[in-house]
């Protein structure tokens, strides 16, 4: 089942009712039956509507999501509002600052199978929402992301997919040279190379989407394989990809040589990293800026990574180009 991402900007009045509509067309199409569909409908649109009174701004990211047999959808709401002196309040039944019933964020809780939020006061909130056909299986690995294309594009010529092998988690972030269908076409290019892959080899992983992409624009593209059980991550990149983990101390950033796989690769080099316990990886296409600090964000590194993925986007998207952000704890 192909994962699919839309995103819906929120300035207007009648934004909430796209995203809403959108998110009844994905969670019909990924299967979620109809009193679930029901749910995400109330729930995305109490969402949608509080970016445009609260949130100056923003954007509702909707993601379909498959894990074995489990099937369901994924929001992100993002603002750049006053956000929530005192989160539990707002939880309450009944309270609003903006004159309404104020049933947004207590609702948003109790339809969604999993919740997450995070809010500092002048910076903005964001809220994480899933609902499952089915409680997923409970990962080794947690992996979150956000991938978006350029404004104005239909398609993404950034990528992401992730797959278990060998009692490993394999990570490949990919993006494609420039934007638009050329660019969506090599991104599409790779992921196929590695669902054809077997090898947990990051290097080889590496080696076999740069022979697949000769025929297409190219893209740079990273391979992140990570081990829980011996505490390590391997790296092989190539390209404008950056990766980074952070744990306890500074952040350690990740080894990607220059190139371009499906044209240029005079080296394709795998690095190895310690991988400390409750540490995250980052890893991201330049679509995201590079000056980003988690520090800046109190408690934001131990919440959901695609809550994560959410708050760098809203915060350092470039938004003049397509952007993937891959978060893994």
């Amino acid at each position: 089942m192909t994962t699919t991402t839309v995103s819906v900007p929120m300035s207007e009045t009648s934004q909430p009712g796209e995203a809403r509509r959108a998110a009844m067309r994905l969670a019909s199409g990924a299967g979620l039956d109809e009193e679930v569909v029901g749910k995400v409908a109330i729930a995305v649109t109490e969402a949608a509507s509080n970016v445009v009174k609260h949130g100056r701004g923003g954007d509702v990211i909707l993601r379909t999501l498959r894990d074995g047999e489990a099937h369901g959808l994924e929001m992100l709401a993002l603002d750049r509002g006053s956000g929530m002196a005192n989160v539990g309040e707002c939880f309450r039944d009944g309270y609003s600052t903006a004159g309404t019933a104020g049933t947004g964020l207590g609702a948003i809780r109790r339809l969604s199978s999993e919740f997450d939020v995070h809010t500092i006061p002048g910076v903005g909130t964001a809220v994480l929402a899933r609902f499952w056909s089915a409680a997923p299986p409970k990962p080794e690995l947690e992996v979150g992301a956000v991938c978006v294309p350029k404004p104005g594009e239909l398609v993404c010529g950034d990528a992401w997919a992730v797959a278990c092998r060998a009692g490993v988690t394999i990570i490949v972030v990919v993006d494609g040279l420039g934007h638009g269908l050329p660019a969506a076409d090599a991104a599409a290019a790779a992921l196929d190379a590695f669902a054809a892959s077997r090898t947990p080899e990051p290097r080889i992983v590496l080696e076999e989407i740069h022979a697949a992409l000769r025929s297409t624009r190219g893209a740079a593209v990273a391979v992140a394989v990570v081990d829980p059980r011996r505490r390590l991550l391997r790296y092989a990149g190539l390209g404008n990809i950056a990766g980074a983990i952070l744990g306890t101390g500074p952040a350690r950033h990740m080894v990607s040589h220059n190139g371009t796989a499906g044209h240029e690769a005079r080296r394709l080099d795998e690095f190895s990293y310690q991988w400390p316990e409750g540490s995250l990886v980052v890893i991201h296409s330049d679509g995201l800026g590079t000056h980003w600090d988690l520090g800046r964000y109190p408690g934001l590194a131990q919440r959901e990574p695609s809550l994560i993925a959410g708050v760098l986007y809203r915060d350092f998207a470039r938004r003049r180009d397509d952007v993937a952000v891959v978060v893994a704890r």
